[in-house]
């Protein structure tokens, strides 16, 4: 099962947990540059198990990671509540994890307050110490009432405060809504309910309607601040089972609807949310949660929906003494995975937590990364919250500047269309000089990296590329929602060669001008890539152009491709736009189709411009082919 090709666009993250200093910082009151240096550490680490997302917590307690207008500091950096940590992590995390093209799904928590039921030691002005009415103790933790209206709007507030500073991805939430309960404990939110629960037959019905809205209230002013910032929930695994509702799955747990107030399939059915990463912390088999019953049910809630399912893995569990004997499998974390090859809505999985991905144990992490990850991945495109579909639009393909041999592989330049602004590059890489096929960019096995756009030119060092063997490159640029735009002109390495080399097709956007006497056709099979373009001749100043971004000034070898038929031209004008000026060469296009034909060698100025031209004017004699040119400096 390893040899099975990875799907090209798979959601990859790892959690990055804050609270307690459960993976960063390692410790609180770090100096500064050890709190950088770590977090480098753990974007590394993602990057390198070919991951595309972290998901970082920034609001653990009623706090923040960032100099929030709303909370205190956040006491993981410092030790001490409020106690500044000398930067601002939260800007550092966004700079740095896009610079590894990242996407930085920021982690909060709505309603925790504390790990303790001391009010008297958060710092003087907390918001709880301001508003104690908003405050329920709980089994020894403090908590915001869900049930205050108040609550809920100032929850948001503070969320949205770093929405709106900061760059990032996504919003993210857990599971921690109305406590986990207590046996023998009681939330005392019965006076809340008794000023605001009119209406309702219970005080679970109120608590379930008051986590509904804090989740549709934040969906709608996210979509009203940035609509491009997703918003994801990640509950626990188990809604309700089967046995006290007909709609639940066929499990025997806790049930998330009853136990927390959490009504997940509601939310996904009303699409509040765009990804749904619920917490399927059980192995194949269990018995009272089967991980594959799980799934099922899961893929059957989103089915029809736009939102997108990730499955939360309990990455924790690998390896770990007191685990079920199924968790002392290495091969049990990479199993789930070749389950969800059997439920196309499972879009990817997110792993829980950052120091279990780093402790490999068992060495399940890395079996799961050689036979899930072993290529780069797209994320899956968004959607669009509630069927409203995300802003933007995909952005023109980018040009390939330069494709030199290095003694270290092969370093590629290109530059964005003056004007756009992509997100990310695509990097795809095929064997051969004349692979430049589209459909070839559907298989992931030819995605050779992902680059984050800088706004200027960017680079990429193929360091896998063997010495003297011939390459075809192909980029494409991303915009924020991951849609792709068209691969831009081919680049090509010819055995043994370092010589710049483009290819571009009629089908190139920005690469073709025609008018529209010049048709389309997909007839003949001797075409390059997926048509060609045809008209008939005529006196007139009518011609195609093929437009190339010339690198620098020197001699270019000017090869054409076109189709061949009988009744093709047996003349076709060819024109060479060079140093000294235009150039004709005529082209038997009735024969020695489906191959490159050299016109010569010219010598062509550097810039971007139309270069190779197809003209109509010629003596009647058939159908004229513009389909493709190739140029190739030489010596």
């Amino acid at each position: 099962m390893s040899g099975i090709s990875p799907p090209k666009r798979q959601f990859r993250g790892i959690w990055l947990a804050t609270v307690a200093n459960l993976d960063w910082p390692s410790r609180p009151g770090l100096s500064p540059a050890a709190q950088r240096a770590e977090l480098r550490g753990w974007l590394d680490l993602a990057r390198r198990l070919r991951c595309n997302a972290v998901v970082v917590q920034v609001r653990p307690a009623a706090d923040a990671l960032w100099p929030s207008p709303y909370e205190p500091w956040s006491a993981v950096l410092t030790g001490g509540q409020g106690g500044h940590p000398g930067y601002d992590p939260l800007g550092f995390l966004v700079t740095e994890a896009h610079a590894r093209n990242l996407e930085l799904h920021a982690w909060f928590n709505p309603y925790r307050i504390a790990n303790h039921a001391a009010p008297e030691r958060l710092v003087a002005d907390h918001p709880a110490r301001r508003n104690p009415d908003w405050v329920v103790a709980y089994a020894g933790r403090l908590y915001y009432d869900p049930g205050i209206p108040a609550v809920r709007s100032f929850a948001q507030d503070a969320m949205l405060d770093a929405v709106t500073r900061y760059d990032i991805d996504a919003v993210h939430w857990d599971d921690y809504f109305y406590p986990y309960p207590v046996a023998g404990e009681a939330f005392a939110d019965h006076a809340t309910f008794a000023r605001y629960g009119a209406g309702f037959g219970s005080v679970e019905a109120w608590r379930r309607h008051n986590v509904d809205r804090l989740v549709e209230q934040m969906s709608g002013r996210l979509r009203a601040v940035k609509p491009w910032v997703r918003f994801g929930i990640s509950p626990f695994g188990i809604w309700r089972n089967a046995t006290t509702d007909p709609l639940g799955s066929r499990t025997a747990g806790l049930q998330s609807y009853d136990a927390i107030h959490a009504d997940t399939r509601h939310w996904v059915r009303e699409q509040w949310i765009d990804y749904v990463a619920p917490q399927l912390y059980w192995h194949l088999g269990h018995p009272a949660a089967d991980y594959a019953e799980l799934v099922r049910w899961w893929s059957e809630v989103v089915a029809g929906t736009t939102v997108e399912l990730i499955v939360g893995q309990s990455t924790y569990r690998a390896g770990a003494a007191g685990q079920d004997p199924a968790w002392q499998d290495p091969a049990e974390l990479s199993r789930h995975l070749h389950l969800h090859r059997a439920y196309p809505q499972v879009r990817g999985d997110l792993q829980f937590s950052a120091k279990d991905v780093r402790a490999d144990r068992l060495g399940a992490v890395s079996r799961l990364v050689a036979e899930h990850y072993s290529r780069p991945a797209l994320a899956p495109v968004a959607a669009g919250r509630g069927g409203t579909p995300a802003p933007g639009t995909v952005p023109p393909p980018p040009t390939v500047t330069a494709a030199v041999r290095t003694p270290t592989g092969v370093r590629l330049d290109w530059l964005p269309v003056p004007g756009s602004t992509p997100t990310a590059y695509a990097v795809y890489r095929l064997a051969g000089t004349d692979a430049a096929d589209q459909t070839a960019l559907d298989d992931a096995r030819h995605l050779l990296a992902t680059v984050r756009a800088t706004g200027a030119g960017d680079s990429f060092a193929d360091a896998t590329a063997a010495a003297g063997s011939a390459y075809t490159y192909l980029v494409t640029a991303l915009d924020r929602q991951h849609r792709e735009s068209p691969p831009g002109p081919a680049r090509v390495l010819t055995a043994g060669s370092d010589a710049f080399s483009v290819i571009v097709d009629n089908g190139t956007p920005g690469g073709f001008t025609a008018s529209a006497a010049w048709g389309t056709s997909s007839w003949s099979a001797g075409r390059y890539g997926a048509d060609y373009r045809f008209t008939t001749a005529q006196p007139v100043s009518d011609p195609a152009w093929f437009t190339v971004t010339v690198p620098a000034t020197g001699n270019y070898r000017v090869e054409v491709w076109h189709p061949a038929a009988a009744g093709y031209h047996p003349g076709a004008p060819h024109l060479v736009q060079t140093t000294t000026g235009l150039v004709t060469r005529p082209v038997d296009q009735r024969a020695d189709g489906g191959r490159w034909r050299e016109l010569g060698v010219f010598p062509l100025a550097a810039g971007r411009r139309p270069v190779v031209g197809v003209s109509r004017w010629a003596p009647a004699g058939g159908h004229i082919i513009a389909d493709a040119v190739r140029l190739t400096r030489v010596p």
